[in-house]
């Protein structure tokens, strides 16, 4: 496996943990909060492998950048929260970022 694979799944298992986070209702209810403890252990371990070869601040931006987008659009799917015309172009904005920093940027090794 990749680094950068490495990331993929770190990014994956972040957005599950995160998405799992409101229907644990407070650590209340079993299986989701068994879904975020999980989520996040594996999210971290392969965060940790990534960084042995990917810059912190590039992995952290890419992480957050696309777990912000992927958890927003989650919650609009499954959990009906509401996005408006801001909330849209900030990730719009977010998006551009990533795709800026791994296209353009020279702290990327790919």
């Amino acid at each position: 496996m990749t680094y950068w694979g490495y990331l993929v799944i770190a990014i994956v298992a972040e957005v599950i943990a995160t998405t799992a986070l409101k229907p644990s209702d407070g650590f209340s209810r079993v299986l989701p909060s068994l879904v975020v403890v999980l989520g996040y252990g594996v999210a971290f371990y392969c965060l940790a492998l990534a960084l042995k070869h990917i810059p912190v601040g590039v992995a952290y931006a890419i992480w957050s950048g696309v777990g912000v987008v992927a958890v927003t659009f989650l919650a609009w799917l499954f959990l009906g929260q509401r996005l408006d015309l801001p909330a849209l172009a900030g990730m719009a904005l977010i998006v551009a970022g990533v795709i800026v920093i791994n296209l353009f940027s020279g702290s990327v090794s790919h």
